[in-house]
């Protein structure tokens, strides 16, 4: 980002709330913040929210995908990163949380403006999340352990045998992280690979790249090795491509859409790459006939609402017992025809925008064809008023497993509602899709509920509530929706590779 870019004002009329300190804008690379080799190549970083330009950003080239490949491997190899204590690879990460602590306020604002996400929201929970995964993590660092082998050899002989394993570090990691939770997806993928020693370059989405560069310049005045972190801005089918492809990238952990996870998941096989891919989703909430009703219209409301239905998590298909069918579209249509839609730093704002122009045109393509089809929007349907680029909540009806609503991912606030007439159906219809991410069940019967969660291909079952994460709780998808888990001591499986160690002994009287 040029000193120009970042301080003009953006396009158009004054700007609905001040702007938020901007980071510089350069890559980090080997310790430092530097020009990319092409400075010239910058992008446009726009506020969701109002469509104004917020400033420019670099569009890195393959060669700085080099230089940043080059430097984490370096530090990787280098004697002060290989003898570095897990405790203090742990006060790392301890650092820039407290660092993230103390610019709580700046991060939430920027990322509100990056994203449309709102405010609110940002404060209470990206950051809070950015925060616990770094202590969490730190916490980590000194808790890797192997495990001793009982051995048998095959030839009995008058030695004995001693075995042991270890976790050993993978190297140096690609981080590829999407756009609609930027700060916390990046702490997602950084923190694990330090506390479990290895080193990174993160390639945020192009579209919310600025909490990225501004965690960079908090990285580095944490204290962190140069190359152990290193963040390079740019276009993902050009810099993300060579960041897959780059021989010295050991492990590729990757959040985004179902395409490009496969795509990544033929490259890396070219070089057997570590990787895990955490994809897309067309998540089930599914209520029965005995559940609270109070709890269970508003919470399947904001399973699908919640950051404008940007989540893969997002609960999209909406399965209603045939009892209470009409009492939940009712509430649910209700709540959706009346979320206040608006700016991120609107107080007032209920639900913000989509990412991108281009994005609300996809979502509204996409419920199109499902009306197209044979579905009726009981609720929104259509873009929302202003400059920003709102999508209307939306409620589908009369929809069928074969439509495209119900099978493709839509990434925005469009939940498509089925009623249930056979309770005989329930699972069969939970898992009629490619994906198997997550589903939430809502219910006061515990027993229906805990052997449906047995029986629903997805990686998270929520039981009355949903779209809720725990940093000690494993996160992955089932079938379309990824490869591998996040969070827990599944990261440590995830950043770690374990090694055998047999070594035979002279008995020589001893035993």
């Amino acid at each position: 980002m040029t000193q120009s870019a970042q301080n003009r004002a953006p396009d158009g009329p004054a700007a609905p709330h001040p702007l938020p300190r901007l980071p510089r804008g350069l890559p980090l690379i080997d310790g430092q913040l530097v020009e990319p080799l092409r400075p010239d190549r910058m992008v446009d970083t726009i506020d969701p929210s109002t469509g104004r330009v917020i400033t420019q950003l670099h569009a890195c080239t393959i060669d700085d995908v080099d230089r940043a490949v080059q430097a984490a491997h370096r530090c990787f190899e280098s004697r002060e990163w290989r003898t570095m204590r897990p405790l203090d690879r742990g006060r790392l990460l301890e650092r820039l949380a407290l660092l993230v602590e103390e610019h709580r306020e700046e991060l939430a604002r920027l990322e509100a403006l990056d994203s449309g996400k709102l405010l609110n929201v940002t404060r209470a929970i990206d950051l809070q999340f950015t925060i616990d995964g770094l202590r969490y993590y730190a916490g980590w660092a000194s808790k890797i352990a192997g495990e001793y082998v009982s051995h048998s050899p095959l030839v009995p002989e008058d030695a004995v045998y001693r075995a042991y394993t270890q976790r050993r570090p993978v190297g140096v990691v690609a981080g590829i992280t999407p756009w609609n939770f930027p700060i916390g997806q990046a702490i997602q993928k950084i923190a694990p690979a330090i506390a479990f020693g290895c080193t990174v370059v993160l390639k945020p989405a192009l579209e919310t790249s600025l909490t990225a560069l501004r965690l960079g310049e908090l990285i580095l005045e944490a204290g962190f090795p140069a190359g152990a972190v290193n963040i390079i801005t740019g276009h993902g089918p050009e810099i993300g491509t060579a960041l897959v492809n780059h021989p010295l990238v050991r492990k590729i952990a990757f959040t985004g859409s179902t395409v490009t996870g496969q795509n990544i998941l033929a490259s890396a096989a070219q070089t057997m790459k570590r990787v895990t891919l955490e994809l897309g989703g067309k998540s089930p909430a599914i209520i029965l006939a005995d559940a609270d009703l109070d709890r269970a219209i508003p919470g399947a409301a904001a399973a699908i609402f919640a950051n404008s239905g940007q989540i893969c998590t997002a609960g999209s298909r909406l399965l209603i017992e045939a009892p209470i069918y009409d009492k939940v579209m009712e509430g649910v249509c209700d709540i959706a025809r009346n979320l206040k839609l608006g700016s991120a730093f609107d107080p007032a704002t209920q639900m913000g925008p989509l990412i991108s122009a281009r994005h609300r045109s996809r979502v509204a393509a996409m419920v199109e064809a499902g009306l197209a089809e044979g579905a009726s929007a009981v609720a929104g349907g259509c873009p929302g008023e202003g400059d920003g680029w709102f999508y209307k909540p939306t409620v589908l009806a009369g929809v069928s497993s074969q439509m495209s609503v119900m099978q493709e991912e839509i990434f925005g606030p469009v939940v498509c509602a089925v009623r249930v007439d056979d309770a005989a159906d329930i699972v069969r219809m939970a898992n009629d899709t490619p994906f198997g991410l997550a589903a939430s069940i809502w219910t006061r019967d515990l027993d229906r509920a805990h052997l449906l969660a047995e029986r629903i291909d997805a990686g998270t079952v929520w039981l009355n509530t949903h779209n809720v994460l725990d940093l000690a709780m494993p996160f992955g998808g089932h079938k379309l929706s990824g490869l591998g888990h996040e969070f827990g001591n599944e990261a440590m499986k995830s950043f770690t590779e374990p090694k055998a160690v047999c070594m035979r002994l002279e008995a020589r009287g001893l035993v």
